[in-house]
């Protein structure tokens, strides 16, 4: 039952218009008391730090098991890739065969190639048609018809898409090695609140967690971790900036390139309707063209001498070379199929990533604050000390109504912090220092969390 407050008046505990203090020996029991409840959800948030820990180290050795299928289907494809540009070279040697049919074809080709590329560019992009004109002119004079007529084109397209993928999964990596390390950090900070330091701590809640992730993952890299880039910096200093936000902008930019690169190429002269045009799809062929003239090779089914050098069977005269150009066909079919392959599970890692990070985000928004108490110097009379307590002025308006309860606490490290308990709940209630250390320990919180 709350005692009057003329009683608490002259027990001096509490004193009306804020004069007068509460005994030590009182201000040391509702301390007390409002520390077992902090250490109650300081064990909590370390529960959750450990389940970060599981969630991480899971996705560790998941991640272990996806390199190494990378690394597989890498070496698979590099192996068809290589076979191709062995078959492609025979068959260079081997193109006198038919040279002076194709040369004839050829002469009539480029022409109509060159156009139609261009036509193409002007209609689809602003700026820089006079350079690509006399870049793709130097390209088709230095080409042979040979370059038609085993679609070489799909052999840069192959390069250039593995130094993309490279890129890519370096980029991956790298986001991948800093999730993990920051997770390793909060969970080490907040293992720290086990030791001499905090003697009510010395015994795990949950029993032993520090030990059962003293064994390190070992783990497999398939290229050297870049040193972190300089954007990225920050969040070694700030890991609850959010672990979702290293993989959402690398997400959206990989769906740009896919849903701009994908059949971008497949019919270039159709759809210049301002309703089918893409914008994304637009800059995807002007950057192609740009960055390789061989892109314009695609265009070839809209000239008919180009159709014809594909049409040219030198196997009459030299059966070896039809052989040959099967063997090219064959090897380079698989290398797409692996580099398809390789760039599924690029995109498979990174949705699984951006998946574990959102989760990773939710715990740590949650339970990652404890981490900051790793580094605090505490004695045994707990994380929350009350400095005073005293009766506000009483409400004008309803003199009858008990005045509201001020405290003054510092919880852990912070600033001393004024709060307010509701005058009908008095301090002897044991729900009156659960309203302080709730009201503190929120607004701690608050300002140790970074959304």
């Amino acid at each position: 039952m709350a005692l009057p407050l003329l009683a608490l008046l002259s027990l001096g505990l509490v004193c009306q218009g804020g004069q007068g203090l509460m005994p030590p020996n009182e201000l040391k029991q509702l301390s007390a008391a409002g520390s077992k409840y902090i250490d109650t959800e300081v064990e909590n948030a370390i529960n959750g730090v450990k389940q970060m820990k599981t969630l991480m180290d899971k996705t560790s050795k998941e991640h272990q098991a996806m390199l190494h299928t990378l690394e597989e289907t890498k070496r698979r494809k590099e192996e068809a890739v290589k076979l191709a540009l062995e078959k492609e070279k025979q068959l260079a040697e081997k193109q006198e065969v038919c040279n002076e049919t194709m040369l004839s074809l050829w002469e009539e080709c480029k022409p109509c190639l060159k156009h139609t590329c261009m036509r193409v560019y002007s209609k689809m992009c602003h700026s820089g048609s006079g350079l690509v004109g006399r870049q793709l002119e130097e390209f088709l004079n230095r080409s042979s018809p040979f370059s038609i007529w085993v679609n070489g084109e799909r052999i840069d397209a192959l390069l250039d898409r593995e130094q993309r993928q490279e890129r890519r999964f370096e980029d991956l990596e790298e986001r991948f090695g800093l999730m993990e390390d920051g997770v390793e950090d909060i969970f080490q900070d907040s293992t720290q609140l086990y030791g001499p330091a905090f003697p009510f701590f010395r015994t795990p809640p949950f029993g032993g967690f520090r030990e059962a992730f003293v064994p390190p993952v070992q783990r497999v890299h398939l290229v050297p971790r870049r040193r972190l880039s300089r954007e990225l910096h920050p969040f070694l200093q700030h890991p609850v900036h959010g672990f979702h936000r290293l993989f959402q902008p690398l997400f959206e930019m990989t769906q740009r390139l896919l849903d701009g690169g994908h059949g971008a190429w497949e019919h270039p002269l159709g759809g210049f309707t301002s309703e089918s045009r893409n914008f994304s799809t637009d800059r995807m062929v002007c950057r192609e063209i740009r960055r390789n003239s061989a892109g314009c090779l695609r265009m070839r089914d809209e000239c008919e001498k180009c159709r014809e050098i594909l049409a040219v069977d030198c196997s009459q005269t030299d059966p070896v070379q039809s052989q040959l150009r099967e063997q090219f066909e064959d090897a380079l079919r698989l290398a797409e199929r692996f580099t398809r392959r390789y760039d599924d599970l690029l995109s498979a890692f990174q949705a699984e990533m951006l998946n574990t990070s959102s989760l990773l985000d939710q715990l740590n928004r949650q339970f990652g604050w404890v981490s900051r108490l790793g580094n605090l110097t505490q004695g045994t009379d707990g994380f929350l000390q009350v400095t005073t307590v005293f009766s506000k002025t009483p409400n004008l308006e309803d003199p009858s109504a008990p005045a509201d309860t001020q405290v003054t606490v510092q919880l852990f490290d912070s600033e001393p912090l004024s709060l307010t308990v509701p005058g009908d709940i008095s301090w002897d209630d044991p729900r009156f220092m659960e309203i302080v250390a709730e009201q503190a320990l929120k607004h701690y919180k608050q300002n140790n969390t970074i959304e």
